[in-house]
């Protein structure tokens, strides 16, 4: 990937990982627009990073996809990255119905979102110079973390869905990245709830060096490992993963 003179749109750019790579990519002299659903937030992010461009969009439905891409490319015709970034990670109990709408926006968000995103992006991408679409995943893409059921399903889901994108797109010359964080010390799932992660940081730095490098898969730590492991060794990490006072997280 290119790493200065692009046109950069994040989804959940505001804060974690999307926003510590904004500030990055703004110091490469790009030209970054981030994307989310709370006008705090947005507001919040520019006043850290006067020049991000911002917009208010809810991802997680179909009828703001379409409206963000209109108005995206409208406004910055030489758009030529788009990063689907957004995600959000509940802690949730399987044999509870009454908790769907809960799942249903985390599947959307962390699933349908980028798909159909990248769908909408691909036909003006693919007239753009250096074209590429990133894609977070996670190391819970291989072995899942059982109290966060649906956000294991979906960015194994968007795993399995940016290696298909990256071969249907090769030749349409845009480049299809799949950044896979281990555990961040960010707010995902809930403000504080991540202390243990590593130094967010550490691994903006880590993806930073990746992109660089041409990395079409970035991983780090046990996103790395999980990946690399074989059956019997994926078996292992999941039980380690998943003691009881983790899964307990989801009652």
């Amino acid at each position: 990937m290119e790493m200065k003179g692009n046109t950069i749109l994040i989804t959940g750019g505001t804060s974690g990982i999307g926003l510590a790579l904004a500030k990055r990519f703004l110091t490469h002299g790009n030209t970054v627009i981030v994307c989310g659903r709370t006008q705090s937030k947005l507001e919040e992010a520019k006043r850290l990073l006067p020049d991000l461009q911002t917009y208010l969009y809810d991802i997680s439905l179909p009828e703001d996809r379409v409206a963000l891409y209109q108005k995206v490319t409208a406004d910055f015709p030489n758009l030529n990255i788009v990063f689907n970034n957004a995600g959000i990670m509940n802690f949730l109990k399987l044999d509870d119905p009454a908790a769907w709408p809960r799942f249903y926006q985390e599947i959307a968000t962390n699933l349908e979102a980028p798909i159909h995103l990248s769908l909408l992006f691909a036909a003006h991408l693919s007239s753009q110079r250096n074209p590429v679409i990133l894609n977070t995943t996670s190391g819970l893409s291989h072995v899942p973390l059982v109290a966060a059921p649906v956000y294991s399903a979906t960015k194994a889901g968007l795993h399995s869905f940016t290696m298909s994108l990256r071969t249907q797109l090769a030749d349409k010359g845009i480049q299809v990245i799949e950044i896979s964080p281990p555990h961040v010390n960010t707010d995902l799932g809930a403000p504080g709830a991540n202390e243990a992660g590593m130094p967010l940081d550490d691994f903006a730095e880590a993806v930073m060096a990746g992109l660089s490098r041409g990395d079409l898969e970035i991983t780090y730590g046990f996103s790395s490992q999980s990946r690399d492991a074989s059956a019997q060794e994926r078996e292992l990490l999941f039980q380690q993963l998943n003691q009881p006072s983790l899964v307990g997280a989801a009652s």
